[in-house]
């Protein structure tokens, strides 16, 4: 597909608009915490003989089915109940995006996260722990909403991959600190589960300081009408005062969006279709890639890979190692090769990891006993390949790519549809991957690299490049020269569609 040359407006990277990228990212630090947190917690033995002393008994047994031993609803509903209360509070997000602005929003995002860790930290009973897995599924799903759309918004065109990556990048540094802070609080007894909870209220209050310090965007600015502060806004974020050219297309695409009356209604017409299959699908098959089942459940896999508790949680630290490192190649890469090469590569990668795992769990490790040192090393370091290739591809480019292919008038309402699927599929495999996994057994594996396979043929025949292309050229980029895609584009004689 065609890769088109940024168009390059009047810019410069100030400490300002850097803090406002860094301030806002920790959005995504908040989000990676909370995935890395709850897998570690819910294999420390303190944790589950004050909330689930069944599964305790289980584990103790060793001739119990290594597959099985975490099979429980009520330890699965501990980690995805966030997950549904941010899909439901991803509309909410939504519309508080369009009315009151990202920046408001991500103050709202900061506030739940914070209300979720005191009440996780201080949980007495399965309730509590539930409301607070709660409490921080809609601060995820208010700060998924607003963080990728905001970077998206104030980045330079062709700054615009590397900055949205960062809301990725800090989701894996976040699951680094909660892999550290799990190894470091599983030796502190009988509360260092508290400790682990409770500390996801320091990227929470980093944020909400945050967010009292960044600018709103100017598309946001425009879309309320007002005028006057989207240009100081845009001058602020550019670091100089001749931004009039930039200026005239954000105002030309805020106009274009002031003529859609319902844009969630918008988004099911057939010339929006285009833009709202690939967001959603890209989401499902994000998840579908088996990587949230490996980071929510990093310690638990490698117990039932045979490794003690304090060896799982240091294997699962090495793969946040590697989660962190690797983003940073999408950072350095993105704008520079574009999206679907790297998607590309990534699933070819990602296939190979998956099926060399399953093959390895299916010839050597049994219902009870464990694997040899090698072999349980061997899947570590595929464990490692595996997360590599997705955090410098589908991790990043699930947020990225939905964040640019909607117009402005539908570009909230559209992410949103995007952040609750991602939701949906999120849970999915949260609450059913230690059933799937005592069901499957090592064919789990294999469930999920075929998924990789379609993914990667998603790309080949359905993906445009997007990689410099303005917002509001869209439809004239993207869809209209796209062989399938050019199919749902009105007639020119008809208006513009979508662009």
């Amino acid at each position: 597909m065609t890769s088109y040359e940024p168009q390059i407006y009047n810019s410069k990277i100030t400490g300002y608009v850097f803090a406002c990228w860094i301030l806002a990212a920790f959005g995504g630090l908040m989000f990676g915490y909370d995935i890395g947190i709850s897998g570690g917690v819910t294999g420390m033995d303190d944790f589950l003989i004050k909330f689930f002393p069944k599964i305790h008994e289980r584990k103790l047994h060793a001739s119990e089915n290594n597959y099985c031993k975490y099979d429980d609803q009520m330890l699965q509903l501990f980690t995805s109940s966030l997950y549904l209360a941010a899909l439901v509070s991803s509309f909410f997000a939504s519309k508080a995006c369009t009315v009151l602005g990202r920046k408001p929003t991500i103050l709202m995002a900061s506030t739940f996260f914070i209300a979720g860790a005191i009440f996780s930290a201080a949980a007495e009973a399965k309730w509590m722990l539930i409301l607070g897995r709660i409490l921080f599924g809609v601060g995820v799903g208010f700060g998924n909403e607003a963080v990728p759309l905001f970077l998206t918004e104030i980045a330079p065109i062709q700054h615009r991959g590397a900055v949205n990556v960062l809301f990725q990048l800090f989701v894996t540094i976040g699951i680094l600190i909660a892999n550290l802070v799990n190894y470091a609080t599983g030796m502190i007894h009988p509360n260092g589960w508290r400790i682990s909870l409770g500390l996801a209220a320091v990227p929470g209050a980093i944020l909400f300081i945050g967010s009292l310090i960044i600018t709103e965007t100017p598309p946001n600015l425009l879309e309320r009408g007002k005028v006057t502060e989207a240009k100081e806004a845009l001058k602020k974020i550019r670091g100089v005062e001749d931004v009039e050219e930039e200026f005239e297309q954000i105002v030309a695409a805020a106009e274009q969006g002031k003529l859609v009356k319902k844009p969630f209604r918008k988004l099911f017409l057939k010339s929006a279709f285009p833009a709202l299959f690939i967001s959603n699908i890209i989401q499902v098959f994000q998840q579908f890639t088996g990587i949230n089942a490996i980071m929510f459940y990093a310690p638990v896999l490698f117990q039932t890979l045979g490794f003690k508790t304090d060896a799982s949680l240091l294997s699962s630290v090495i793969t946040g190692l590697v989660n962190v490192g690797s983003t940073f190649v999408a950072v350095f890469l993105v704008d520079k090769f574009g999206r679907r090469k790297l998607l590309l590569q990534a699933s070819v990668q990602m296939f190979i990891s998956q099926v060399a795992i399953g093959a390895i769990l299916l010839t050597h490790l049994k219902d009870s006993g464990t694997l040899d040192k090698g072999m349980a090393a061997l899947v570590v370091i595929l464990v490692c390949t595996f997360v590599m290739s997705f955090a410098w591809s589908w991790g990043p480019m699930g947020w990225l790519i939905p964040s640019e292919i909607y117009p402005i008038e539908t570009r909230s309402s559209g992410f949103a549809v995007a952040v609750s699927t991602n939701m949906v599929f999120t849970f999915v495999i949260a609450q059913a991957f230690l059933s799937m996994m005592c069901h499957l057994k090592a064919y789990i594996f294999f469930f999920f690299s075929a998924w990789i396979l379609a993914m990667g043929l998603f790309v080949v025949f359905l993906l445009p490049e997007t990689k410099g292309v303005p917002i509001h050229l869209v439809e004239e980029r993207l869809w209209r020269q796209h062989p399938v895609w050019k199919k749902f584009m009105p007639s020119t004689d008809h208006g513009n569609g979508m662009a």
